[in-house]
């Protein structure tokens, strides 16, 4: 590990079970660290039950009948208890939550199908994370991260830097999508208008500055800097959402996702009568066994890789990575993942997994578990006060996205862009998360141009076995509908 310090003689129980001092930090930071991840994070309590709730199941029944606060409860406390495990057992600075891309799948691709109820949809996911553990106790899943070449990692940071990059920038409205081409552009129209962007705008100013002198909670203060401020803007000016009950855009300079205000109620008791509505086994009655075993591995393979590929990036980010680009506790790290994966389909919330945004609590100085402790206990906190974290509009906490995407992508020096054998892969691996909103997709394409450059230079043997059932998994991976439609599945 490239951080180390001297064991303080006098160290409390505290720093010596979460290695503090060993790993460069301090309380102050790992708490600071984790209360930035949980407002980087704070947001899915809010998109999960709108994601979840986008579409009813083949039967015409809404995920907990439609009750947002049901889903946004039980999502905090899932969120919450895995992230606190992340941080006791593995003793590392990531958050889990109910993983963005899995939930869609859930909800646009099983859910729908005939026969499908949303009870049987979860079961599949809690097969999903079953399976993965499976994975991790035997050890392939472990042997997997550790058979991928160093620089090749080092590529999935860079990309997933740039990932959370544009997701910051298109959840404030700075990047959006115009009604015909080109594909994006600069705000509306091409001019950067409206009270929102100024808050994301001075929100990103504040932190760069803060950062450039080197002041201890840049990030946090950033975030909470820009929330008062959007607060106070509604509240004067009046600036309303973008969208209308119908989902329409009917105010494109207004604000994304959350209207800031502050909330009629702070507290509430929550219901979590949502959970254990899962059935483990009921899809393979409904659609079958081949169906079945396909849905699971396209959500195991996501959620496979997605995790290998942010372990790296907060690891990179924080320093906490050997000389082979791996991270401590790897084994640990994977196993309460994959507990995280089941949880989330058994509480009814989709799968949970571990979240990039970890990343802006390891630019706060987070590098232990302690700051997951501290994140996970804010979730906890949430399902009672649920209300203050809509407070946070996008536009005040995606300045922070964008802060870490720059740190992340100075790793990019790493890469010996002078040898084609892994340049390539790396390029790949680097754009095609972000232009395909994918963090997989980036990964697969660059396993499979580093394995077929490999082939071609007639360096097949210098390739590790298992890049070998990576690289045909993702070949699957890639072409699993035009396979589904062989199959009619």
């Amino acid at each position: 590990m490239s951080v180390t310090a001297e064991k303080a003689p006098n160290e409390s129980a505290l720093h010596r079970y979460f290695k503090i001092s060993e790993r460069g930090s301090s309380v102050g930071s790992e708490v600071r660290g984790g209360v930035a991840t949980f407002f980087t994070m704070a947001y899915i309590v809010v998109l999960n039950p709108l994601i979840l709730t986008s579409v009813p199941d083949s039967t015409g029944a809404y995920l907990a009948g439609g009750d947002l606060a049901i889903i946004a409860a039980t999502t905090a406390l899932v969120a919450g208890l895995m992230t606190i495990l992340m941080g006791v057992v593995a003793n590392y600075p990531l958050g889990l939550a109910a993983g963005l891309g899995l939930n869609a799948v859930v909800t646009f691709g099983i859910a729908g199908l005939p026969g499908m109820t949303w009870a049987d949809a979860m079961g599949l996911v809690v097969l999903e994370g079953l399976v993965i553990l499976l994975l991790v106790l035997t050890g392939f899943r472990e042997a997997v991260f550790y058979a991928v070449p160093a620089q090749l990692k080092m590529a999935i940071s860079v990309g997933i830097g740039l990932f959370i990059t544009i997701v910051g920038l298109v959840d404030a409205g700075i990047v959006r999508k115009p009604a015909g081409a080109p594909p994006v552009e600069l705000g509306v129209g091409g001019s950067l208008m409206g009270w929102p962007t100024l808050v994301f705008v001075l929100g990103l100013v504040t932190i760069v500055v803060l950062h450039a002198k080197k002041i201890q909670g840049a990030i946090l203060y950033g975030i909470i800097g820009a929330t008062v401020l959007a607060v106070i803007l509604e509240a004067t000016i009046g600036i309303g959402g973008q969208t209308n009950a119908e989902g329409e855009v009917t105010n494109p300079t207004g604000w994304s996702l959350n209207v800031p205000a502050l909330p009629d109620q702070l507290a509430h008791l929550p219901n979590f009568s949502l959970l254990g509505e899962f059935n483990l086994l009921g899809s393979i009655e409904r659609i079958g066994i081949v169906a079945v075993i396909l849905l699971v591995f396209s959500l195991m393979l996501a959620d496979f890789f997605d995790t290998m590929g942010t372990m790296v990036a907060v690891g990179a980010e924080g320093d906490l990575l050997d000389e082979d680009g791996n991270p401590p506790n790897t084994r640990r790290i994977l196993i309460v993942d994959s507990i995280a994966a089941a949880a989330g389909g058994a509480a009814g919330v989709s799968s949970n997994t571990s979240f990039i945004e970890s990343a802006a609590g390891v630019g706060e100085g987070a590098r232990t578990g302690l700051a997951s402790v501290v994140t996970g206990a804010l979730f906890l906190v949430a399902t009672f006060f649920s209300p203050l974290v809509s407070m946070v509009p996008y536009e005040a906490a995606t300045p922070a996205l964008v802060v870490v995407g720059y740190l992340m992508m100075r790793q990019v020096k790493e890469i010996d862009w002078d040898d084609l054998e892994i340049a390539f892969p790396a390029f790949l691996t680097i754009v095609l998360m972000p232009f395909t909103y994918s963090i997989t997709a980036g990964i697969g394409a660059g396993f499979l141009g580093f394995v077929l450059l490999k082939v071609v230079r007639g360096k097949s043997k210098s390739v590790h076995p298992l890049m070998w059932v990576i690289a045909v998994l993702f070949l699957i991976y890639f072409t699993l509908e035009p396979i589904r439609d062989l199959l009619g599945v």
